[in-house]
């Protein structure tokens, strides 16, 4: 990924799928601009997904996008490179870059024209891109935490930077009072 500067970032504990979904559910009509505080916008945006085998980046991916409004299956595009979704005039494209082996290759693909569009775009695995792929408005990175997963999430742009300030974070606390281990 190209070096960018951070522009904000926030940390939460994601104590389970229930709390994946419910950050997903939030962030998808942010995205498809019926959020309120987004009327009139352009809709669309990328994220990037990060995070190790099993963290939970197809899941919240398939959560964002069935939140989104996309209706029937949603297969991982872990094989096919790209999964690709019509949503009303929004398109939705969910690449997974784990299989590349050149950070060349999403290039040789055709994948850059599909970032020159107005569309919700999920990558995960995208340090498997290098510096080729320019930076996102959102990265999401998801770390095993208990039997949870921590999330951290970075805006690189304003769209990005608007999306966390209208988040609406619960309550936090990490770890849980009743950790085992804790005195």
């Amino acid at each position: 990924m190209q070096e960018q500067k951070k522009l904000k970032e926030i940390s939460l504990f994601l104590a389970d799928e229930d709390a994946t979904v419910a950050l997903a559910q939030q962030l998808a009509p942010m995205l498809t601009g019926t959020h309120p505080a987004f009327a009139g916008q352009t809709p669309g945006g990328r994220i990037h997904l990060k995070g190790d085998l099993g963290a939970g980046k197809t899941s919240f991916a398939r959560a964002l996008l069935r939140a989104c409004g996309v209706a029937g299956r949603i297969k991982s595009p872990s094989y096919a490179l790209l999964e690709s979704y019509k949503l009303f005039n929004l398109y939705c494209y969910h690449l997974d870059f784990y299989r590349l082996s050149d950070p060349r290759e999403w290039l040789d693909a055709g994948f850059r024209e599909l970032l020159q569009k107005e569309a919700i775009i999920l990558i995960e695995w995208p340090e498997q891109a290098g510096a080729t792929l320019p930076p996102p408005d959102l990265e999401i990175h998801l770390v095993y935490a208990d039997a949870g997963r921590q999330a951290h999430l970075t805006a690189y742009s304003n769209k990005g930077t608007s999306w966390l300030t209208t988040l609406v974070l619960p309550q936090q606390e990490y770890p849980p009072r009743d950790f085992p281990g804790d005195a």
